[in-house]
């Protein structure tokens, strides 16, 4: 659990200030792992959790997956995306100018006067993303939101050939922003979509291997990769591990920061725990699960109606092999897809806490067909 220094008698101001995120968490959000090249994440994971759990398991498509209780029946599969948005460099014109494309969905409002670090074979290359400054546009290109091929990464060199010392084509990129704790357990980060997700999974199977307490479920939290491009790790980890059940843990979009009508997009707080999810990709039998382990645990949670497959690993999960009982936890964020996303790092621990006794209730036996 995330650590608060403790004091006498300190005023609520006080004990905000003294939060603590868990280094693990860190760690995973300071990794850089663009969609498709997700292996300083992968190396984040490996270090923290192979060594905690009964089995630890690498496939082609770079998920992991780690496994408690192993002979246990039912089994569970939880899963957490660990790619994120960024660049992918396709063309350097004879200047050393360097173009790209996006990788994931991007507001191209927000690409432009960024710093990045651009991931090759050599180690990490530093730049800026730049675009036609203000003051030489007119009125109406002033109004528009430049095309990505409008906007280029600047590597400060003079010519194409150094810049072709650098980097290549293929060579992906992300903004060079990392975590950072802004007021009490609020912390900004480029990727907490879905690092947060990914880390509340491993986190609960790290607590369900180190903790005393029956667990009677099998227990694998998967770490996906290329959600952002179609939730194409989540396709082959279901498919191979072939769960009883599974919870997806993904971010949702906290609507209580201005203009977001709640009429449009219901009415989600930040701070205000994990959101589940209910609708046709959700399995009844497991949603009603998990709401009755949060009321029994007094953990705080809201509820979202989705009326078609969600854009998490959640749409590919429920309909791997024969099927699987599928809910998706999401975790409250502002300003989704951007360099400074927002997540009260509270409502990640009450997610941690929901996956764990969830797991734990599960009887042998238990299956959610309806």
């Amino acid at each position: 659990m995330p650590k608060k220094k403790t004091a006498t008698k300190v005023t609520k101001k006080k004990a905000l200030a003294a939060y603590e995120a868990p280094e693990f968490l860190v760690d995973l959000l300071n990794a850089r792992s663009p969609t498709g090249a997700e292996y300083e994440a992968q190396v984040v994971i490996d270090n923290y959790i192979e060594p905690q759990v009964d089995a630890y398991r690498k496939d082609t498509m770079g998920n992991r997956f780690a496994t408690v209780n192993p002979e246990g029946d039912p089994s569970l599969l939880l899963a957490g995306h660990i790619d994120e948005l960024g660049l992918i460099i396709t063309y350097i014109d004879d200047n050393g100018f360097v173009y790209f494309d996006t990788l994931g969905g991007h507001d191209k409002s927000m690409i432009s006067g960024r710093r990045v670090s651009i991931l090759t074979k050599n180690g990490v290359v530093k730049a800026v993303t730049g675009k036609r400054a203000i003051h030489l546009m007119s009125p109406e290109d002033r109004k528009k939101v430049p095309e990505t091929h409008e906007i280029w990464i600047d590597l400060g060199v003079q010519n194409k050939s150094e810049a072709e010392e650098l980097v290549r084509i293929g060579d992906p990129a992300v903004y060079d922003q990392s975590f950072e704790l802004i007021r009490g357990s609020v912390g900004v980060a480029r990727a907490f979509d879905d690092k947060a997700g990914a880390y509340a999974v491993l986190e609960a199977v790290r607590r369900l291997a180190t903790s005393k307490g029956k667990l009677a479920a099998r227990v694998t939290a998967a770490a996906t990769t290329q959600e952002e491009i179609g939730t194409r790790g989540a396709m082959t980890a279901a498919n191979s591990e072939a769960p009883d059940f599974a919870i997806a843990v993904d971010v949702g979009h906290a609507t209580d920061s201005p203009d977001c009508d709640p009429r449009k997009y219901g009415k989600f707080k930040q701070g205000g725990g994990p959101i589940i999810c209910r609708g046709p990709n959700i399995n009844p039998v497991i949603f009603e699960r998990i709401v009755e382990v949060a009321e029994k645990n007094k953990i705080p949670y809201q509820i979202e109606a989705d009326p078609r497959p969600t854009g998490t690993d959640a749409r590919a999960i429920q309909v791997a092999q024969a099927g699987v009982a599928t809910g998706l936890l999401s975790i409250p964020l502002r300003y989704m897809h951007t360099p400074s996303e927002m997540v009260d790092l509270e409502d990640i621990e009450h997610t941690v806490q929901l996956l764990v006794a969830v797991a734990r209730s599960l009887k042998k036996g238990e299956r959610g067909i309806w």
